[in-house]
């Protein structure tokens, strides 16, 4: 199978038009999945969030079993694999305004699966806190969209010893990861942030949140706070990709393997790649 395949609008290629918005402004979506045995993992939830942006955005998504055709042509023989469905507004002529009738552009991408340590899962990653601040804005919290640069720069921050990046917003609240969903235990209950003002809902978060309640596990979606975080009795980080990873350290806080946290990933594991 060759790896690193591109579908623009459906044919093979890796160019899209400079006028394109995405390009321009960053004017559109992305979604990131897991590719098991040919098959893109948690598909429905991803078409969910791409959809549910996509009408945020104002600008209408690519029918889905246009997209499903498309995934399965890339994906088919891929053992593992990262599948990237990315979505503009499309092409259009200078300015903020858009073009009447513009078109969205359909970007489908499939490539090898990242290289992440095994013990990363297992035994757990250490973390730090990013300087880098989220933008609060309820108009495009919650979607997964073009505009990362905040995340870019956070990134850069990260210390060779450190897997992710805990990213709070103007007020000091805890929003994020740079790359994942953040959650905490304490006293029992599952906590993670709010993401009225900013962030992003992730496909595997929302699958957590569900199967957690599910297995009677008392779950808050919450203001959280570093202190919040260091005082924890279990912290650990969710994406489509890496499933779950525990966070054995931050700063000079160790966290031992929880209860919690191991009851999660089990429950979770029938929507992960194995390593």
């Amino acid at each position: 199978m060759e790896m690193n395949s591109t579908l623009i609008n459906g044919v093979p290629g890796e160019s899209i038009s400079v006028r394109d918005r995405g390009f321009q402004y960053g004017d559109g979506l992305f979604e990131t999945l897991a590719v098991a045995n040919g098959v893109p993992l948690l598909w429905d939830r991803h078409m969910q969030r791409l959809s549910r942006g996509a009408a945020r955005l104002g600008f209408g998504a690519p029918e889905v079993h246009l997209l499903r055709r498309e995934s399965e042509q890339l994906c088919r023989g891929a053992a593992r694999g990262v599948l990237k469905i990315i979505v503009t507004r499309g092409p259009s002529g200078r300015g903020y305004a858009p073009d009447p009738g513009v078109s969205p552009t359909r970007a489908v991408s499939l490539s090898a699966w990242p290289d992440y340590p095994a013990l990363h899962r297992t035994h757990g990653v250490t973390a730090q806190f990013c300087r880098t601040m989220l933008s609060r804005n309820r108009a495009t919290a919650g979607i997964k969209h073009l505009n990362r640069l905040e995340q870019v720069l956070a990134r850069a921050e990260l210390e060779a010893n450190c897997a992710e990046g805990l990213m709070s917003d103007e007020s000091g609240q805890v929003i994020e990861g740079v790359m994942t969903n953040l959650f905490i235990v304490s006293q029992g209950v599952l906590l993670t942030p709010d993401l009225t003002h900013g962030g992003v809902e992730g496909v595997m978060r929302g699958l957590v949140l569900e199967r957690a309640a599910a297995m009677a596990i008392e779950t808050r979606t919450t203001e959280i706070r570093a202190n919040d975080i260091l005082q924890a009795d279990e912290v650990f980080l969710t994406n489509s990709l890496i499933g779950l990873w525990p966070v054995r350290q931050i700063e000079s806080k160790a966290y031992p393997a929880g209860r919690v946290t191991q009851r999660i990933r089990e429950a979770i594991g029938d929507a992960i790649v194995a390593d």
